[in-house]
C-alpha cells in the first residue's frame, strides 16, 4: 500500500507538470464515458430494470392472434368484450387475470374543462399488479358489476389537477359531465397501462363496467380491449398459452354465423418483454454507437499515453539503469492511466447527469417507462467500473512499451532525438488505423440513416399537410345521449367553421393520417380470398363534411361525399387506390360493391362512388394500407344486423380545418368556435397537420440525429488521433527532416513524405472500415427506408470524407515539418 501511495504521488506530480496533456486526456474520456453512461441510463431504465411491480417475471399479457391480421405477432394482441369475461373465468393458469382499455374523459368542474387520458379496468388488474394505493382503495368487483361511478387518481393528477388535497377521498369530480367519487390515489411510481412516452399516461382509472352491447354476440368480432395477469407459481407462459388455447376453441364454437369463419389463437407474452418490444432495437443500436465512441476515446488515450511513454524514454532508461524494476514501471503506467480515467469517469458522470436531465424530453414517444430513466447509483457504478476497466487496459500498451526501452541506446548521445522504435511506430499506427476504421463504420451508419430520412421526407403522403389545423374532441354522453343531439352539434359546428375568415374547407373524421390505424372485417362482392372466407380487413374512416378537401387527399376517380348521402339515400363508400387495385385490379372501382362484416353478416351492400389517393396512416415510411371511407349519416344502415339501438355515431373524432391564415390564428378561431357551440367542451391535440406528420417521423428523426451526432464525435476523435500521432512522429523526426533538407531535399518533398504517412494509415483504415460497414450494415436494415444496407453512394462518400479529414489532420504537422530551419535543428541536436 505504501508503494502504491508513493507511486500515486509521483503520478499526480507528473500530471500537474503537463496540464495540457492531462486536460486533453480527461476531457476526451469524460466525453466517451459520459455519452456511454447517459445511454446506459436509458437502456437500464427501459430494458434492464424490472417492472415496478412485485414478482414482475410472473406478469404476462394474454391476447388473440386473429386470422387475416398481424395482431398478436409482435404485440399483446387485443381481445373482445366477451373474452374479458370468459378468459379469466375459464382458464386455470392465472392467479389473477383482468381486462383494461384506454379511454379519454372530459374532466370539468375544476377550472377549464380538459380531456384527460384514463383507463377502464377490472379490479383483477390491480390484484395482478400487486400495488396498493397510496391513499384510499381501489374499486371492487361489485362496483364493477354495478357500474358504480368511482375513480382512482394517479399521484401526478392528484398533485397537479387537485393540488394534492388531503380531503380528496370522497370528493366528487365530473367525468364526461357525470359525478364520479374519488376512492383512491395510487403511489407516485405507479403507471399502467405501460404506454410509450409520457403524453399517453393514464391519469385516472375507472371500473370496466362492460355495457350490454359489449357482451352481445356481435361483440365477438370487436377487438379493442386487453388482458394482463399474474401466473400461478410454477406455471410458464407456454403452459398458460396452452390453457388459453382450450378456452379459445370454446369461444370460437360460440361465434355467431357471420363471424364463424374467423380463427383466433391466444398468445401469452411476459409483460416486461412486450413493453419494450418496439424500443429494444433502437436502444441496442444506440448502445453500440456509444460503445464505438468510447472505443475510439480509449484508443486515443492509449495513443496519448504511448506517445507520452516514448517521449519519456530517456527518463525511463535512467530509472531502469538505476535499478527500477519492470513491475514498478508497469504499475506506475497503469496507475497514471487509472487516475486519468477515473477523473474522466467522475466528470463523465456529471455530464451524463446533465444529458439525462436535459435530454429526456427529446426522446421519441415510442420509448416506454420514461419515468424510470434516471442516473442512480447503479448507473454511476457502471460508469466507475467502465472508467476503471478503461484505465487499466489503456495503461497496458504504454506500460509494455516502456518496458521495451533500450537502456544503452537511449542513454547514448544520439538518443536525444527521441526517435521511436519500429515496433512503437507500428503500434501507434495500428491504433490510428483502428480508430479510422471504427469511425468510418459509424459515419457510414449515419449516412445510411440520413439518406433513409431524406427518402422518407420525399414520400408522397397521399394528403397535403400544409395550412391544415386539427383538433380532437369527444362529446359527453350525458349531454349528447341521442343521435339527434350529436348531429345537431356537428351540423352547427361545421356551419360556423365554414363562415370563419380564411377557411377553405372543413370536415370531421374518426381518424386522421399519421396517427394510427384500426381494422374492420368486410366483404367484397364476387371476391374470393385465397386464404379462406372472412379474412379481408381494411382501415375504416367515418367522415362528415368536406373532409377530403380539408385534408388535401386527391380524388382519382368518381366523386366525394355529398350532403345528399344520408340514411334515406343509396349507401355509398369511397376506397383508396391500394384497396381498388387489390380487389378490382385493372378495373374501374366505381359502381363496385362491398359490405362491412363477414360473408354471412346481414349487412347491406355499399356502392363505391369514389377512389382517392393512399393516405399514410401511421408513418411516411409505412406501406400503403387498404382504406375505405363511410359517411357518418349512413353508418347505422351500413352496419345492418351489427347495429344496436344504443349506438351513437359521430360523437367524437377529429376536426380538420384548411385555411389561409397563420396556424395560431386558425387554432384560436377553432377554439372560439367550439366554445360558442358548447362552452364546456374541451379540445385536445390542437395542432397543425405538419406537426402531426413531424411526430410520426420523430423516431426515425431521433435515430438519425443521435447516430449522426455520435458519428461526428467518433470522426472528430479519430482525426485528433491522426493529428496527434503524425505530430509526434514529426517532432521525433525533426533531426531526420533537417538532415534531408540540408542534403538538398525540397520542402515540398518533406510535406509529401508526411502526408503519405498519414494517408497510408487513412487508406488502410478506410478499407477496413468499409469491410466493417458491410458487416455492421445489416444491423441497420430494419431502420432503413428505400436504402440498401451497403449503399455504394453512401459508402464511397463516407470513405472520401474520412480520407479528406485524414489529409487535413496530416497537413498541419507536414507544414510544420517543412518550415523547420535545418541549421537551428541540427545545432539543437
Amino acid at each position: 500500500m505504501h508503494r502504491i501511495l508513493s507511486d500515486l504521488k509521483l503520478v499526480l506530480r507528473q500530471l500537474r507538470k503537463t496540464p495540457g496533456f492531462t486536460a486533453t486526456a480527461v476531457l476526451m474520456l469524460a466525453f466517451g464515458i459520459g455519452a456511454t453512461t447517459a445511454i446506459f441510463s436509458i437502456v437500464d431504465g427501459v430494458l434492464l430494470r424490472p417492472l415496478p411491480f412485485p414478482d414482475p417475471d410472473r406478469l404476462v399479457t394474454l391476447g388473440d392472434q386473429v386470422s387475416g391480421t398481424e395482431w398478436g405477432q409482435h404485440d399483446p394482441g387485443p381481445v373482445t368484450g366477451p373474452e374479458v369475461v370468459i378468459y379469466p373465468r375459464d382458464t386455470h393458469s392465472f392467479q389473477n387475470l383482468g381486462g383494461f382499455g384506454f379511454t379519454i374523459h372530459e374532466l370539468s368542474g375544476i377550472g377549464e374543462p380538459a380531456q384527460i387520458n384514463g383507463a377502464r379496468m377490472t379490479p383483477a388488474v390491480f390484484s395482478a399488479l400487486g400495488v396498493a394505493p397510496l391513499m384510499g382503495r381501489v374499486f371492487t368487483a361489485q362496483e364493477d358489476q354495478q357500474k358504480s361511478l368511482v375513480a382512482v387518481l394517479s399521484y401526478a393528477t392528484w398533485k397537479s389537477r387537485f393540488n394534492g388535497r388531503a380531503d380528496i377521498l370522497g370528493a366528487k369530480i365530473l367525468l364526461d359531465r357525470k359525478p364520479y367519487i374519488v376512492i383512491g390515489v395510487m403511489p407516485p411510481d405507479f403507471e399502467f397501462p405501460l404506454t410509450t412516452g409520457h403524453l399517453n399516461r393514464a391519469e385516472l382509472w375507472v371500473p370496466m363496467s362492460l355495457l350490454p352491447q359489449e357482451l352481445t354476440a356481435e361483440a365477438d368480432a370487436s377487438w379493442y380491449l386487453n388482458l394482463v395477469g399474474r401466473l400461478r407459481p410454477g406455471v410458464t407462459p407456454a403452459q398458460a398459452q396452452s390453457d388459453a388455447g382450450v378456452v379459445a376453441q370454446q369461444i370460437m364454437r360460440g361465434f355467431p354465423a357471420d363471424v364463424a369463419n374467423l380463427r383466433i389463437q391466444p398468445v401469452v407474452y411476459p409483460l416486461q418483454q412486450i413493453t419494450v418490444v418496439e424500443t429494444r432495437p433502437l436502444l441496442r443500436m444506440l448502445f453500440l454507437a456509444v460503445a464505438v465512441v468510447l472505443l475510439i476515446a480509449c484508443a486515443n488515450l492509449a495513443g496519448l499515453l504511448l506517445v507520452r511513454a516514448i517521449g519519456r524514454h530517456r527518463e525511463t532508461a535512467v530509472r531502469m539503469a538505476l535499478g527500477a524494476s519492470a513491475l514498478t514501471l508497469l504499475r506506475q503506467m497503469i496507475l497514471e492511466s487509472l487516475v486519468l480515467s477515473l477523473a474522466g469517469g467522475v466528470l463523465g458522470i456529471g455530464l451524463a447527469a446533465l444529458a439525462v436531465t436535459a435530454g429526456k424530453d427529446l426522446l421519441p414517444e415510442t420509448v416506454p417507462r420514461m419515468n424510470e430513466i434516471a442516473l442512480d447509483w447503479r448507473v454511476a457504478g457502471f460508469a466507475l467500473v467502465l472508467a476503471l476497466l478503461t484505465g487499466f487496459f489503456c495503461g497496458l500498451a504504454p506500460g509494455f512499451a516502456a518496458l521495451r526501452t533500450n537502456v544503452n541506446a537511449s542513454l547514448k548521445e544520439g538518443g536525444r532525438s527521441g526517435s521511436a522504435g519500429g515496433s512503437h511506430a507500428r503500434l501507434r499506427s495500428t491504433l490510428v488505423v483502428l480508430e479510422i476504421a471504427i469511425a468510418l463504420v459509424l459515419l457510414a451508419a449515419s449516412g445510411l440513416l440520413l439518406r433513409s430520412f431524406s427518402n422518407m421526407s420525399a414520400v408522397d403522403l397521399g394528403f397535403n399537410p400544409e395550412n391544415v389545423t386539427t383538433a380532437s374532441y369527444s362529446l359527453p354522453q350525458k349531454q349528447y345521449s341521442t343521435q339527434a343531439q350529436i348531429d345537431g352539434f356537428n351540423t352547427q359546428l361545421l356551419q360556423q367553421l365554414r363562415q370563419l375568415p380564411g377557411v377553405q374547407a372543413v370536415g370531421l373524421t374518426s381518424t386522421i393520417p399519421a396517427t394510427g390505424d384500426g381494422l374492420e372485417l368486410f366483404n367484397v362482392e364476387g371476391y374470393v380470398d385465397p386464404r379462406g372466407p372472412d379474412r379481408t380487413v381494411a382501415s375504416p374512416s367515418q367522415v362528415i363534411g368536406d373532409y377530403f378537401q380539408a385534408i388535401g387527399t386527391p380524388l382519382i376517380h368518381g366523386r366525394s361525399f355529398a350532403e345528399s348521402d344520408n340514411a334515406n339515400s343509396q349507401l355509398v363508400v369511397i376506397v383508396n387506390r391500394e384497396f381498388a387495385e387489390h380487389y378490382w385490379p385493372n378495373q374501374d372501382p366505381i359502381g363496385k360493391q362491398m359490405k362491412v362484416g363477414g360473408s354471412k353478416t346481414k349487412s347491406p351492400w355499399m356502392t363505391v362512388v369514389g377512389e382517392v389517393a393512399d393516405a399514410k396512416l401511421t408513418r411516411p415510411d409505412a406501406d400503403a394500407a387498404e382504406q375505405f371511407y363511410q359517411p357518418v349519416a349512413q353508418l347505422e344502415k351500413d352496419s345492418g344486423a351489427l347495429a344496436a339501438p344504443t349506438d351513437l355515431d359521430g360523437n367524437g373524432g377529429y376536426i380538420v380545418l384548411r385555411g389561409a391564415l397563420p396556424p395560431e390564428q386558425m387554432e384560436n378561431a377553432l377554439r372560439a368556435t367550439v366554445r360558442s357551440v358548447d362552452a364546456q367542451l374541451p379540445l385536445t391535440q390542437v395542432q397543425t397537420m405538419e406537426q402531426v406528420v413531424a411526430q410520426s417521423e420523430a423516431p426515425r428523426r431521433f435515430n438519425t440525429i443521435i447516430i449522426s451526432s455520435f458519428a461526428l464525435a467518433a470522426v472528430l476523435l479519430a482525426v485528433l488521433g491522426i493529428y496527434s500521432i503524425i505530430a509526434f512522429s514529426v517532432a521525433s523526426r525533426m533531426q531526420e527532416m533537417a538532415i534531408r533538407m540540408a542534403l538538398g531535399s525540397q520542402r515540398s518533398h518533406i510535406v509529401r513524405l508526411i502526408l503519405i504517412s498519414g494517408l497510408r494509415m487513412a487508406a488502410i483504415g478506410c478499407v477496413l472500415g468499409l469491410a466493417g460497414a458491410a458487416v455492421a450494415s445489416n444491423v441497420l436494415r430494419s431502420f432503413l427506408f428505400h436504402v440498401s444496407p451497403f449503399d455504394p453512394v453512401v459508402m464511397i462518400l463516407t470513405a472520401l470524407a474520412v480520407f479528406a479529414l485524414a489529409l487535413a489532420a496530416s497537413a498541419l504537422p507536414a507544414r510544420r515539418a517543412a518550415s523547420v530551419d535545418p541549421i537551428q535543428a541540427l545545432r539543437g541536436e
